[in-house]
């Protein structure tokens, strides 16, 4: 049986409003997905005839970025074990975890509910160039710039930009997995079924390979696409053990196909015509585990302020997202009647506010969630024209700002002189290793989550073996 080459890509994300707050299953996050995306392209690797049970990844847009894994099923219904191998006699193992983590897992699900056959595949992996800051990257200078770019340096040298890799990674890797392996009645990303599936399984790797449960926003951003986000109980995943665990075959099935009472809600969740998402990167970059450990701690030992704040914010944040689906509705598509009518002003209070209320967060927890470096830069952006506001998304720190501005060329010309010689500094000084510029990224909000795409598109080729 020929098994089909296949695409696969998952978008990025930004949480426009909910950071912290979506810990917790009382509140709600305010999550969208942004048109920069992971592709994964999964095709059979032939082997001359040898007998090889052997799956290799590459990331061609860094430096030694490939790894090579053997992959057998384990007894006791352990699921399916992948071991990886070393590339040469010279070479030395750099393992990637999150690869390695949803390749099990995507391979134990197959196994448990098919008896499809694993033969030998090749897959790649590419990023959209607004995944990494400009300082870890080579700009193309045509008037056509490729989609795909060769970073010039090593995967783990390269500067996030905080949109949601190894999310976007995990969801695609798998998503791309199953349709090589599966029949399309089994599995597509084109349907609502085989999404939650995805998104069941995803979590479930994600979670494993950062060693904690997260709240999965960014996953669910990867598969859904924008949304607004209520978490899943953390209890879900209790008891599911490691992956080639006696019985681990059959309780991840269970959990993939069971029921989870997380939220997913795309009705009401919308960017107006005339209004769009952009984002600023800042070059120097936070502790986000650190800086969540400490507002939990806050919230612990105060939990009535907590409480009061919180239910505050959660208010701000869905006036946020109704003001923005007013003017969905009400669909004025210049920018000159978008300025004008009544809630434009109103876009510009709410932002205003969460901004204030972040920063009371900050301020009680003694966590940087919008430091003063990044209030400096919200403030001047707010002047430029054709600019409602914006946020530290997320949970803040020095990664980088979204702003809600009118589409038009002028404003993004406005915010990109306004940023050219701009700096922020983690410790207040300038030029050191703690301080980075900030650049608009080539990225914008988008509804579509998890996506297939045609395994033969151009902007494959010369990327993949």
């Amino acid at each position: 049986m020929v098994l089909p080459d296949v695409a696969v890509s998952a978008p990025g994300k930004v949480l426009l409003a909910g950071g912290y707050l979506v810990l917790d299953r009382q509140y709600s996050g305010l999550v969208f997905a942004l048109d920069a995306r992971i592709h994964v392209h999964a095709k059979s690797l032939h082997t001359s005839g040898a007998e090889l049970s052997e799956i290799t990844v590459r990331s061609p847009q860094f430096q030694d970025a490939e790894w090579r894994y053997g992959y057998h099923l384990t007894e006791h219904d352990g699921g399916v074990a992948v071991t990886q191998l070393k590339g040469s006699s010279t070479s030395t193992l750099s393992p990637n975890i999150f690869i390695e983590t949803a390749l099990g897992y995507s391979l134990t699900y197959i196994s448990a509910i098919s008896d499809a056959n694993i033969e030998p595949s090749s897959l790649t992996v590419l990023a959209d160039k607004s995944y990494y800051s400009q300082s870890s990257s080579t700009p193309a200078s045509d008037l056509h710039p490729p989609r795909f770019i060769n970073f010039q340096t090593t995967l783990s040298k390269a500067h996030k930009t905080g949109l949601g890799s190894s999310a976007a990674l995990v969801t695609a890797f798998i998503a791309s997995v199953l349709a090589h392996y599966l029949p399309s009645s089994i599995f597509s990303p084109h349907t609502h079924a085989s999404q939650n599936i995805l998104h069941n399984l995803a979590q479930a790797a994600h979670c494993a390979a950062q060693g904690k449960v997260g709240s999965g926003f960014d996953v669910a951003a990867a598969t859904y696409g924008s949304c607004v986000y209520t978490r899943f109980s953390p209890a879900l995943l209790d008891g599911l053990g490691e992956n080639g665990s006696a019985g681990f075959s059959e309780r991840l099935k269970n959990l993939v196909h069971g029921e989870w009472d997380v939220q997913v809600l795309k009705q009401g969740v919308a960017v107006p015509r005339g209004l769009r998402l952009v984002m600023c990167d800042v070059d120097c970059g936070s502790q986000t585990v650190g800086m969540v450990k400490k507002v939990l701690a806050w919230r612990r030992d105060s939990p009535q302020e907590a409480k009061e704040l919180w239910d505050e914010l959660q208010t701000e944040n869905d006036t946020l997202r109704a003001i923005l689906s007013q003017l969905a509705i009400q669909e004025k598509a210049t920018v000159g009647g978008l300025t004008e009518i009544e809630h434009w002003k109103a876009l510009m209070e709410v932002l205003a506010s969460i901004r204030k209320l972040i920063r009371k967060m900050s301020a009680l927890s003694n966590v940087p969630i919008e430091p003063q470096s990044q209030t400096a830069l919200l403030d001047a952006c707010s002047t430029v024209p054709g600019v409602a506001g914006g946020v530290v998304p997320g949970a803040g720190g020095y990664d980088a700002v979204a702003l809600l501005v009118a589409d038009n060329e002028d404003v993004l010309k406005g915010l990109r002189g306004l940023l050219e010689d701009w700096e922020v500094s983690v410790d207040g000084t300038r030029d050191g290793e703690n301080s980075g510029g900030v650049r608009v990224l080539d990225v914008r909000e988008e509804m579509e989550g998890i996506r297939g795409e045609d395994a033969d598109a151009a902007a494959y080729s010369g990327w993949i073996l």
